[in-house]
């Protein structure tokens, strides 16, 4: 069974204190950092660019997790690795071609991430497994976040795990949207094995976000 591990979503963070909010998520035991990329196209919002990730660089060791919804995303998978992404993940919808930008990642000696939105159907990745290092599995419609989780994508999770399985693959499982210390339970038992979260870890027990991912963990 794989470790489980929390990447925190710095879209909850204070973004006038971003580089302090990455130091104290390290300190506080994270496993990663998650950046949400929104292009107010592809999604009905907006966030940060390569010239932010590449400034928050600096503060922390820890991976980059690298969530991409922007389209077309292909010209500009370079652009985020420069910038210090570790794991750059792309929406099949948001690339002409998904296999030509799987490769462009790969070329690029970062890790490979497919995110999964919830009416998206894993049939799209299922030729790809070989190749990706990670798929996110979108539990709630991406955009925004505060939104409630959507427990019907759970039977995605467990297929996956039973490819991965079956196939003897190594990707990881993600989950992103909604996640709190009740479902986080029930995304660990289909098989997820990295929980991104923003409110939770920033939000609960006042603030107290060390020991929020601890108890997420421990889900």
């Amino acid at each position: 069974m794989k470790k489980i591990q929390i990447s925190p979503s710095i879209l909850s963070g204070d973004f006038s204190q971003l580089g302090n909010e990455i130091k104290r998520l390290e300190e506080a035991g994270a496993d990663m950092i998650h950046v949400d990329v929104m292009d107010g196209h592809f999604v009905p919002n907006m966030t940060i660019g390569p010239p932010v990730i590449k400034a928050l660089r600096k503060y922390t060791s820890l991976i980059f997790d690298v969530h991409l919804m922007i389209s077309p995303v292909h010209k500009y998978i370079e652009d985020y690795s420069n910038a210090g992404a570790d794991i750059i993940t792309v929406h099949p919808e948001a690339t002409d071609n998904l296999d030509a930008s799987i490769s462009k990642i790969k070329d690029l000696k970062r890790k490979v991430g497919v995110s999964l939105n919830p009416e998206t159907k894993i049939d799209i990745i299922l030729n790809y497994l070989k190749k990706i290092d990670l798929i996110l599995i979108m539990s709630v419609n991406p955009g925004f976040g505060g939104q409630k989780f959507m427990p019907e994508v759970l039977e995605k999770i467990k297929k996956l795990k039973t490819i991965r399985e079956e196939k003897k693959l190594n990707f990881d499982i993600e989950i992103d949207g909604g996640i709190n210390f009740e479902n986080s339970k029930l995304a660990i038992q289909a098989g997820a094995n990295i929980l991104v979260s923003g409110t939770t870890i920033f939000k609960s027990n006042n603030g107290d976000i060390k020991k929020n991912i601890e108890l997420l963990k421990s889900s």
